[in-house]
């Protein structure tokens, strides 16, 4: 049987939602919303190279319970791209930046992959502005060279030749079903990729790949350990950057985290199965019982 053509714009039709810019402390910064504004506010956090596009099979569940926003991190996107300033610390400042922009204080705050080292950060640093968190195969823990070359060659190459063929690449990296990578999310990718000067942007990007950096921006067994907000820790089975072992790890660290593996599933379960995603992650933001192991 043949697969059915699948459309960004058929995961986003169902739910009414804007996209938009906000200064985020002098960041033009690219945003996709839904859910009313006077609901708490969550906001989505996407991954290294990645934009808010990331989320789009995972808004009409959220928007009936909060004000659902993610956006382009700085340098990312459609957002400004200036030069430098692309550690952990820069990239939570710029958070903090577009939740003031937004009108708020605070947030729960889910991201995956670079997102979710963001929101560790946030979570250890800014415990005021953190209500709930999500940690989705976060970053931060972990430092395997081969993965972190993977990262930066497909990333380098893709930004560096932006044809359909490199861009799909790089995105089946974050599939288990490299199926899912759609012709739509791939232009939508290829786009942002070609856009002028971008290579260079993502060299800048690309940072936390190298060791020295990525080592002085990595999260502590104490850091972890000082985390207050109700935290929730979301791995795969096919992770392609750290096991599920080291996820476990992860939320043993927390005090009162929540553990949850999604199966057949590789860097973007909020994508890949959207459903049990939403499940599980409206479930634990609203305090409910979805099965989610814990300590």
């Amino acid at each position: 049987m043949e697969t059915p053509y699948h459309s960004i714009w058929t995961d986003l039709g169902p739910t009414e939602f804007r996209q938009g810019f906000i200064d985020a402390g002098g960041v033009r910064t690219r945003f996709i919303s839904a859910g009313d504004s006077d609901k708490p506010l969550l906001l989505l956090l996407h991954g290294t190279g990645g934009h808010a596009e990331a989320y789009v099979r995972n808004f009409a569940a959220h928007a009936e319970h909060f004000w659902t926003v993610a956006i382009d991190s700085v340098g990312h996107g459609w957002s400004d791209k200036p030069t430098g300033g692309y550690e952990i610390c820069d990239y939570a400042r710029h958070v903090l930046a577009a939740m003031k922009a937004l009108g708020r204080e605070r947030a729960h705050v889910s991201g995956e992959s670079l997102g979710g080292w963001i929101a560790t950060y946030l979570a250890v640093n800014h415990p005021d502005a953190v209500d709930r968190v999500v940690l989705n195969t976060a970053g931060g823990w972990t430092a395997h060279p081969e993965v972190m070359e993977r990262i930066r060659r497909l990333s380098m190459r893709a930004v560096e030749h932006p044809d359909p063929a490199m861009i799909r690449e790089r995105l089946e990296m974050l599939m288990h079903d490299k199926t899912k990578v759609t012709d739509d999310l791939v232009e939508v990718r290829r786009r942002i990729y070609s856009q002028p000067g971008f290579a260079a942007v993502m060299r800048e990007i690309l940072c936390l790949q190298d060791m020295e950096i990525r080592r002085r921006n990595m999260v502590t067994p104490e850091q972890y350990a000082s985390i207050k907000a109700p935290t929730l820790v979301l791995w795969t089975s096919h992770d392609p950057t750290a096991t599920a072992v080291e996820g476990k790890q992860i939320a043993d660290m927390i005090p009162g985290s929540q553990f949850a593996v999604m199966n057949e599933c590789g860097h973007w379960p909020q994508y890949e199965d959207a459903d049990t995603f939403n499940r599980i992650h409206l479930a634990f933001l609203l305090g409910r019982d979805a099965g989610i192991g814990g300590e």
